[in-house]
């Protein structure tokens, strides 16, 4: 097995290229999706948020209201660091058991957007970086995604740089061409998964 980490930045266009690796063949564990996933109603995930936060991070039907969280830990560091605190081992222990759950001779993609921020990259056998300029991304968060041009800079701002990203990559797929050119790259960047892959069993 090999456990490869993907990051990128937001509007990098990270999900485009998880999504062609999945394609080809790649098993993936997607940590947005996890974190998700452990605070739906009726989890320990979620009873624990609401212990914290207090009941305003419910909707009406009892689900997590995720603006109304956002606004709290946003801004402020503690109080993301009590959110992280809770979530991040429940992400961990679900993404352990799937990745337990994946072939012997899998390739197991780990799509996790705070990868460089919170240290990750040695947990995994190599990292791949999908980087984009910050033009880029800024045009794709208000364009595609419809956020205003103060709002995009502020979630870009959060995050790491674009250096600091590209420090901890093994391997890098450049989206800022079109879509053929990432296309190309990623399926480059599978074959080398494979072939280490297969080095790795030996």
């Amino acid at each position: 097995m090999l456990k490869v980490g993907l990051t990128g930045g937001i509007g990098a266009g990270k999900s485009e290229v998880s999504r062609l690796l999945v394609s080809y063949g790649a098993v993936l564990i997607d940590s947005d999706l996890i974190s998700r996933e452990v605070v739906e109603p009726g989890t320990p995930g979620l009873a624990a948020v609401v212990e914290e936060f207090g009941p305003g991070v419910l909707t009406a039907e009892g689900t997590l209201d995720r603006p109304a969280l956002g606004a709290l830990v946003f801004a402020d560091d503690e109080r993301r660091a009590a959110l992280n605190a809770i979530v991040h081992p429940l992400v961990g222990a679900r993404s352990a058991e799937l990745e337990r759950a994946a072939p012997e001779d899998a390739v197991v993609v780990h799509d996790v957007p705070l990868l460089t921020e919170n240290g990750l990259a040695p947990f995994y056998d190599l990292v791949v970086v999908v980087d984009a300029s910050a033009e880029t991304q800024l045009h794709r968060l208000v364009t595609l995604r419809g956020m205003t041009e103060s709002d995009a800079r502020a979630r870009m701002a959060a995050q790491a740089t674009r250096e600091e990203r590209r420090a901890v990559a093994d391997l890098i797929v450049d989206n800022d061409g079109p879509r053929e050119a990432l296309e190309t790259r990623v399926r480059e960047v599978w074959d080398e998964l494979v072939r280490r892959a297969a080095t790795a069993a030996r």
